[in-house]
C-alpha cells in the first residue's frame, strides 16, 4: 500500500508569520520519508469541520507550487479541485504549469464541490448540484483533450456550459496528470470515475466494499477494465504516539484487504510536522507490503 498526506488544517504553530517555513519543512519531511503524494485541500475558506471560515486557509495551487519548490520526488495534487472555482481551460493550464515546473509530478483530483457558504462569501458562482455535475463531466473532457498530443486537441469545444474556441496547451505536460475523481456518489460520481478517471477516492467506511461493487458495475457498463482504476481512500491521520501509530497501521492493512492500494491521510492539529515524522517512521514501513 502507498500512503499520501493531505494538508487541510492550517492552524499551525507560529501562525501566518511562520507558515512559509512550516509548509516547506513539512513538505521536505514528507518527501524524504517516502510518502507517495501530497494533497492540498481546494478551498478559500476553512470548512466547518475544522473550525469554520475564521480559521486560516491557504489557496490550493499557490500552496502546491510552494511545495513543488521544496520537494523532488513526491507527487502533488489538489484534494480535490472544485469544478465551480475555475473555468476548465484555466484549470487544465494551471495543472499543466505545475506539472512542468515540478518535473512531471502533478496529478488532478477533481470533484463537484460542496461548500456553498465559501463560494457565496467570496462572490464565486455556485450552481445547483445537478449543474455542477454537468460541468464536472465537461471539465473532465476538456482537460483530457487539452492534455492530448503535443499541444492539445485544438478543435473548438462547444458544450452546454463551456465554449473553447481553441483549447491549445503549450507547453504540454511532461507526463499526463493522473485524474482522481473524488467522492462516492453511486449514480453520478462513480460513473464519472469509470468513464474518465485513473483513480477513485472514497472514504473507508463500512460501505466501502459496496461502493467498489458499484464502481465495478459502472466499469462494465462503460466497457472499462475495473482493475486499471486505482482504488484510493482518504481519512484523518492523527496518531499521537507509537501505540496509536501502530493502531493506524493495523487499520490501513485492513483497508488494503478490501482492495485499496493507496490511502491519503488528512493531517490535523498545530504540530503536523511531528505527525509526519511519526507516521513516516512507524506506519509507512508497516504497510509497505500490504
Amino acid at each position: 500500500m502507498k500512503l499520501g498526506l493531505a494538508f487541510a488544517d492550517y492552524a499551525w504553530e507560529g501562525g501566518a508569520e511562520r507558515m512559509a517555513d512550516t509548509l516547506a519543512t513539512m513538505a521536505r519531511t514528507a518527501d524524504d520519508a517516502g510518502f507517495d503524494v501530497l494533497g492540498v485541500a481546494d478551498h478559500v475558506w476553512q470548512g466547518p469541520h475544522m473550525g469554520g471560515p475564521e480559521q486560516p486557509m491557504l489557496e490550493c495551487f499557490t500552496t502546491l507550487a510552494t511545495i513543488a519548490a521544496h520537494t523532488r520526488r513526491i507527487r502533488l495534487m489538489p484534494m480535490v479541485a472544485g469544478v465551480h472555482f475555475r473555468a476548465p481551460g484555466l484549470l487544465a493550464k494551471t495543472v499543466t504549469t505545475l506539472n512542468v515546473l515540478s518535473g512531471g509530478r502533478t496529478d488532478l483530483g477533481i470533484g463537484a464541490g460542496w461548500y456553498e457558504e465559501e463560494a457565496r462569501g467570496l462572490g464565486i458562482d455556485f450552481p445547483p448540484t445537478s449543474e455542477r455535475f454537468e460541468r464536472l463531466e465537461e471539465a473532465l473532457r476538456i482537460c483530457l483533450g487539452m492534455w492530448a498530443g503535443e499541444r492539445g486537441d485544438e478543435k473548438p469545444v462547444t458544450g452546454r456550459h463551456y465554449r473553447l474556441d481553441r483549447p491549445l496547451n503549450v507547453p504540454q505536460n511532461l507526463t499526463r496528470p493522473r485524474i482522481v475523481v473524488g467522492g462516492g456518489g453511486e449514480k453520478k460520481t462513480l460513473r464519472l470515475v469509470a468513464r474518465y478517471a485513473d483513480a477513485c477516492n472514497l472514504y473507508p467506511g463500512p460501505d466501502l466494499g459496496d461502493k467498489l461493487d458499484v464502481l465495478r458495475r459502472h466499469c462494465e457498463a462503460e466497457g472499462r477494465d475495473f482493475e486499471e482504476i486505482e482504488k484510493t481512500c482518504i481519512m484523518p491521520f492523527t496518531p499521537h504516539d507509537a501505540a496509536s501509530a501502530d493502531e493506524l497501521a493495523g487499520t490501513l492493512r485492513q483497508i488494503a484487504g478490501a482492495g485499496v492500494t493507496r490511502v491519503i491521510g488528512i493531517l490535523e492539529g498545530r504540530n503536523q510536522a511531528a505527525l509526519i515524522e511519526l507516521i513516516g517512521e512507524r506506519v509507512l514501513p508497516a504497510v509497505a507490503d500490504a
